[in-house]
């Protein structure tokens, strides 16, 4: 046999097989279509498989779990609050063939849970309050303190709560999705909040209910700082009086003393008294600058006339 041709059976050889062969793994699932029709059961068991070459084509599908991401939607709730409601869920395709008949690949799955999930949570969003998608459980009055009517919201009753309404979104699309051989294991509400209008008007209220209880407590300490000041003048008060008549009572004291020390050395040398006390009123009275016109018949006098 020539070698090229043998060379050349060889080749068509290894493309067929490899054609023929394909290898499915622990996290894949393959569906195999001839002329795009389904042909037999899904391949789910991990290992080599064959198929016929050229002819049949495989189809790869995921086993792991899949993520929905939902866009963010404006909706109103039952007591007409308008909020961005964000979700997300996670998935797993349960029946290749059924998920290949109906939805073909990953992208037709994600576009038909869309329109599943974002109606379902549109549809549920809108029979609750807005208090009910926020809370998941009641509070109890005695642990939380209330100090105004926009806090006291927090312990008014709810009758499902986020988890439940959650709960309650899932199983609706479930039923939804029975026929699409795909199973929806989990959805939760990833971001709930005001629409920007609305959003304004409760940080407006927000921020003035916080300026309130801001001016209480201003206006209450005020009030503690005019009674600690009250208390601080009296006491001061009672103390210089006190300090005063202490001061008094000393002066008093020592006057008496001194003037019964006049008195005695009066007493004892009345001319040497009234020498002393003298010579005290020239130094109080005279000073350099100071002219004095006195008659020669002046006590003032005496002593300058008659030095001892």
């Amino acid at each position: 046999m020539n070698p090229l041709i043998g060379a050349g059976l060889a080749l068509a050889a290894l493309i067929v097989a490899n054609s023929a062969a394909y290898q499915v793994s622990e996290s894949n699932q393959v569906i195999i279509t001839q002329f795009g029709n389904p042909i037999g059961d899904p391949v789910t068991q991990s290992g080599l498989h064959f198929k016929v070459p050229f002819i049949q084509k495989t189809n790869y599908f995921e086993k792991r779990f899949l993520e929905w991401d939902g866009n963010p939607n404006q909706v109103p709730t039952k007591d007409k609050r308008f909020i961005w409601v964000d979700t997300y869920a996670r998935w797993r395709i349960v029946d290749p063939l059924k998920f290949f008949q109906r939805l073909r690949d990953e992208r037709g799955a994600q576009s038909r849970l869309d329109d599943i999930l974002d109606g379902e949570t549109r549809n549920a969003v809108a029979r609750f309050d807005l208090i009910e998608l926020v809370r998941s459980s009641n509070r109890d009055p005695a642990d939380v303190p209330v100090e105004s009517d926009e806090e006291a919201v927090i312990l008014e009753r709810i009758e499902q709560g986020r988890q439940k309404i959650a709960q309650a979104i899932l199983e609706a699309a479930a039923r939804s999705t029975e026929d699409l051989g795909i199973e929806l294991l989990d959805l939760r509400f990833k971001r709930i909040s005001y629409v920007e209008e609305v959003q304004k008007d409760v940080f407006a209220r927000m921020i003035a209910e916080r300026r309130r209880i801001a001016e209480l407590f201003r206006s209450e300490g005020q009030g503690e700082a005019a009674r600690i000041g009250g208390e601080r003048e009296r006491d001061l008060q009672r103390i210089q009086s006190e300090a005063f008549k202490a001061a008094e009572e000393l002066r008093g004291k020592a006057d008496a003393q001194a003037t019964e020390i006049y008195a005695e050395a009066y007493g004892r040398d009345p001319e040497f008294y009234g020498f002393v006390r003298s010579l005290e009123t020239y130094e109080k009275t005279f000073d350099a600058g100071t002219y004095f016109i006195l008659g020669t018949d002046s006590d003032l006098l005496k002593y300058l006339e008659k030095p001892r």
